[in-house]
């Protein structure tokens, strides 16, 4: 092997449940305690986190630290002169790793620590009254895409949050598949019953419980709808505190630091990108080219296909990006391989950005547990939109480390095609998807609609607050809904005929 081949060589993990806010561990504590644990499970204890020359933090949600990546170098007594600091996104942890191991082989980096974490849990039971850590001075190089995710048009029409957006996803998805809502609940529960089974048996899950897939779906009082088709149990749960880390090094390096090979795990593809922007852009709901594509070089780059993977994660903050995933990548509906190695978002936890770490730590100790195996991690950030995704092995690949060539990738999904938007739309239309949401109390109030008017451009609306109507769509398929949409108070308000 090349000596300048990227490899990881250690990684940990960290949960705390239930700790008084007084002495409970801050994101940047929870943090430096799993580079503690990466270190240790490298074999080199500390004296490695004193090698250390780059230090890279995903985004933390729940506390702004000015420079996280400064302040965790100096809890864990690195000399780190490179500091880098993510934006916004679930894709940050693998795209960190990818950026990472392209400049490990480059030469630019020598011995890398990359860490995320969160303690949302603690800051809502301490009601935010927390006095962490702020770092003064210099900021740290900002890294990633800072874009944000929605539209004016988009946010006026209640299209903001994770919980409104990925239902249009899943409906579209069932629509597709032309499934009885019954049958297409089942299915759901089938799918996410599976992830809840692997969070049982993880040490690291905030939910330790299997739930069935009849209780993953039915909806409860303490299982209540939010948007439908997706109950509670089937969303990603932030209100935790975990924290991961994984160390990263090159060959020679590693070879010079002790670190024996055995706990090496080689990068054998990567690839990023994303899709149309803005969620009303999409070319439609039930695919991602961004997946497709950055999912097929990445094993392209690996030299094997999707069928030649024995673990993998897909990124699992709803059902929909499993689905989504799923298909992008060949996978058939009844294929018995795992589809998560830690338990997904909904069980396992979805530390703000930081989940997708946990994801790759945890896949180093399934492909050091069976040599020869390989697995893939796919990560998302804001509404299926940024995308980055590796394969992973604890064998070297004799071809050595290929890189992500770059733009062309992006370039071709640039060019698929884009919806003719209708900011004011009038006129007979047919619903493209839509979700209805629900209170606190399980009750519907409120229904958001993508549409196509007559001449096939896409517009967004509201439906009429009338729980009869709204009642009505969670029972009946409403994607190829007929109706009138119309402007009231600057706003798309669509009535089904």
């Amino acid at each position: 092997m090349d000596d300048r081949t990227p490899i990881l060589v250690g990684a940990g993990q960290r949960i705390q449940r239930d700790v008084d806010p007084a002495v409970a561990l801050d994101p940047l504590a929870l943090m430096a305690e799993a580079a503690s644990a990466a270190a240790e499970d490298a074999g080199g204890g500390a004296r490695l986190l004193t090698a250390v020359d780059s230090v890279a933090v995903v985004n933390v949600f729940s506390w702004d630290y000015g420079n996280a990546p400064r302040l965790l170098a100096e809890r864990v007594g690195a000399h780190a002169r490179d500091q880098r600091y993510t934006t916004v996104g679930g894709n940050t942890p693998q795209s960190l790793v990818n950026q990472t191991a392209a400049r490990i082989a480059g030469g630019e980096v020598g011995l890398a620590l990359v860490a995320g974490g969160e303690a949302i849990a603690t800051l809502r039971r301490a009601r935010g009254r927390v006095a962490w850590a702020v770092a003064a001075g210099t900021p740290p190089v900002v890294v990633g895409e800072a874009r944000p995710g929605t539209t004016e048009y988009e946010v006026a029409h209640n299209f903001q949050l994770p919980t409104q957006i990925y239902p249009l996803f899943e409906n579209a998805l069932r629509a597709r598949s032309r499934l009885p809502i019954d049958e297409h609940r089942a299915r759901l529960g089938r799918l996410m019953a599976r992830f809840s089974a692997v969070a049982a048996e993880n040490p690291y899950a905030w939910f330790r419980e299997a739930r069935s897939a009849d209780e993953i779906v039915t909806a409860t009082a303490r299982n209540r709808m939010i948007g439908f088709p997706y109950t509670k149990y089937m969303n990603a749960i932030i209100e935790v505190d975990q924290a991961a880390a994984v160390l990263m090094t090159s060959v020679g390096r590693a070879r010079a630091l002790g670190i024996p090979a055995s706990r090496w795990v080689h990068v054998l593809g990567t690839a990023e990108a994303h899709d149309h922007w803005f969620v009303s852009e999409r070319v439609n709901y039930w695919s991602s080219p961004a997946i497709r594509a950055a999912a097929g070089r990445a094993l392209a780059l690996a030299g094997v296909s999707s069928d030649a993977i024995d673990w993998f994660d897909l990124y699992s903050c709803f059902p929909c990006a499993v689905e989504i995933g799923r298909d992008m990548l060949g996978i058939a509906d009844d294929d018995p391989r795992p589809l998560t190695v830690t338990g997904g978002l909904p069980y396992f936890g979805g530390p703000g950005n930081a989940y997708s770490l946990h994801a790759i730590a945890s896949m180093m100790d399934r492909l050091r547990a069976s040599p020869g195996t390989r697995g893939l991690v796919t990560a998302l950030g804001w509404y299926l939109t940024k995308h980055a995704v590796a394969v992973y092995a604890a064998s070297p690949d004799e071809r050595g480390w290929h890189a992500d060539p770059g733009p062309s990738l992006q370039d071709g999904i640039d060019r698929e095609p884009r919806p003719e938007i209708a900011a004011q739309a009038e006129g007979p239309a047919t619903i493209e998807t839509y979700t209805v949401l629900h209170d606190r109390d399980g009750a519907p109030v409120s229904g958001l609609v993508v549409g196509r008017l007559d001449d096939d451009r896409r517009f967004l609306a509201n439906t009429p607050v009338d729980r009869d109507l709204l009642e009505s769509l969670v029972v009946r398929e409403g994607v190829g809904l007929r109706g009138t949409v119309s402007v009231r108070d600057g706003l798309n308000r669509f009535v089904p005929d």
